[in-house]
């Protein structure tokens, strides 16, 4: 499809050599010899690229770049000026402009212009339509979860996977650390080249210097061939050092002074060896705990960490515990020639009532015990701790919980402060739209403001929880109403109500 170009200018012949010159160069272009003329153009098109005159007949060029600001803000306008005005110019540039060129213009640098201008407004659009495509994700580059947290992650990989900056990754045991790892690997221009993954924690001690750096024939006792090392074989690649806070301490220095120089030593050598990799490191231990225990060096962390990638327990994104057990069900089925295999209601009753102190790790292995044991179509019953009659709460607790069918609760709960009747219709087509937009606005403003020293309460949690709720209260707590209601997936439902601890009872 043909970039499309408004050019406004009073002068006949400017409009007319433009048009012609854009045409040439494949742009769609339309004319206008006034600014108001021009502003009907820009409210009935999606333009690429607006030219215009500083002086027009009817607005000055600074209303026409605010006013077509105000309609397409991503549409980038370029400014044309006569001699003496660049003042103005530059004024028109603080209102949204783009930039100006000088009359008479060349249409080569012209050219130039606009093609960073085009560009710059179809990576607006492209971000847009990521930032749309991944509020909707359930599963990315082999990552599975669609909770605002995974969410969040999601859309860190993308924006950095193309850089060289260093990642640290933080998580629990199981959390899925080297599962994010490999996304940010496959998503970088570094996809095509060896991704090597050492777990620092499993290197021999004595023999972790020839391991990383790799040695020359004849260093040390039992060296009789040179040897590369895990960052002479990451060259050009990424390497993953998990586990780093089990790096011993003296080697850390090394490793920092590698990041700092891009270059290392084999053991044994003198000579130089490029240091071309992508930095990926990962540990379940807390940062500044490391730091205070000794095991990780300060200055190492703060070079290791230029993004930081929290990845949250199981236990804190509830509603992503259904799609994890789907999609190990399927790679499990499908392994052990089990096909058509489903999870019952109770077996999904189990699920989220027990806490994966594993996290993911824990539940693919249950759900791969499942399949191995299960004698039918349908898997009744997971074998995880005390079955789905105890729930272990966050705190280490132990809670019992009431077993009842799962689509016959009630939920008990105080009134809630009511919402303003909104008269917008909520339709087939979209205009529900406007009411969520009218409903954020109201909450938004009625927030107070942040007070320096204080926490902040996670505001979309508190409107998932109170969503839930009320969809509950209005199907008289039929899970599955509720689900259909709010276009979930109803274990996805399950997933919230035992993530916000919204308290139940049976009929």
């Amino acid at each position: 499809m043909a970039n499309k170009a408004l050019v406004v200018d009073d002068d006949k012949v400017t409009l007319e050599l433009l048009s012609f010159q854009l045409q040439a160069e494949g742009f769609e272009t339309i004319t206008a010899e006034r600014g108001t003329k021009g502003l009907e153009y820009v409210r009935e098109n999606d333009f690429d690229i607006i030219l215009t005159d500083l002086n027009l007949p009817d607005i000055s060029g600074i209303e026409m770049v605010k006013r077509s600001k105000e309609i397409a803000p991503q549409t980038e306008i370029i400014m044309i000026t006569g001699f003496g005005s660049m003042e103005k110019a530059i004024e028109a540039t603080k209102a949204g402009a783009f930039y100006y060129i000088e009359k008479p213009v060349e249409f080569d640098e012209l050219l130039v212009l606009i093609t960073k201008a085009v560009e710059r407004k179809q990576q607006a659009r492209e971000i847009q339509e990521l930032r749309g495509k991944l509020s909707s994700k359930t599963s990315y580059e082999g990552v599975i979860g669609g909770s605002r947290s995974m969410q969040q992650i999601y859309e860190i990989i993308e924006n950095v996977a193309e850089s060289d900056a260093n990642i640290f990754i933080l998580g629990e045991s199981g959390t899925g650390k080297e599962v994010i790892a490999n996304a940010i690997h496959y998503k970088s221009r570094r996809s095509n080249k060896p991704f090597v993954k050492v777990n620092c924690s499993a290197l021999p001690k004595d023999l972790i210097e020839s391991q990383l750096f790799g040695h020359v024939k004849g260093s040390f006792t039992g060296a009789h061939a040179d040897k590369v090392g895990f960052i002479g074989q990451a060259a050009a690649g990424s390497l993953l050092l998990d586990e780093i806070a089990e790096m011993p301490l003296d080697v850390q220095p090394k490793l920092l002074r590698i990041l700092q120089e891009k270059a290392y030593y084999r053991v044994g050598s003198d000579k130089a060896q490029e240091a071309d990799f992508r930095l990926i490191t990962s540990t379940n231990r807390t940062p500044f705990e490391a730091i205070q225990d000794g095991f990780l060096r300060e200055d190492l962390y703060y070079r290791i960490n230029t993004i930081e990638i929290m990845i949250p327990p199981l236990r804190e994104r509830m509603e992503d515990v259904s799609m994890l057990a789907e999609h190990f069900l399927h790679i499990y089925a499908d392994k052990y020639k089990r096909k058509d295999l489903e999870f019952s209601q109770s077996a999904y009753n189990q699920m989220l009532n027990y806490n994966w102190r594993g996290n993911v790790r824990e539940l693919q292995h249950v759900i791969e015990r499942a399949v191995l044991l299960s004698k039918n179509r349908k898997i009744e019953k997971l074998d995880i701790p005390r079955s789905a009659a105890v729930a272990v709460a966050a705190g280490g607790q132990v809670e019992t919980v009431m077993s009842a069918p799962m689509n016959t609760y009630v939920p008990s709960f105080d009134t809630a402060p009511s919402l303003p009747e909104l008269e917008i219709s909520v339709g087939q087509n979209g205009e529900s739209k406007e009411l969520f937009q009218e409903i954020g606005k109201l909450i938004v403003d009625k927030l107070p403001e942040p007070e320096e020293g204080t926490d902040q309460k996670d505001v979309f949690n508190e409107i998932e929880n109170g969503v839930v709720t009320a969809a509950l209260r209005r199907t008289k707590g039929n899970k599955q109403a509720a689900a259909n209601l709010l276009g979930l997936y109803r274990p996805r439902l399950y997933g919230m109500i035992k993530r916000h601890n919204i308290e139940e009872k049976a009929d």
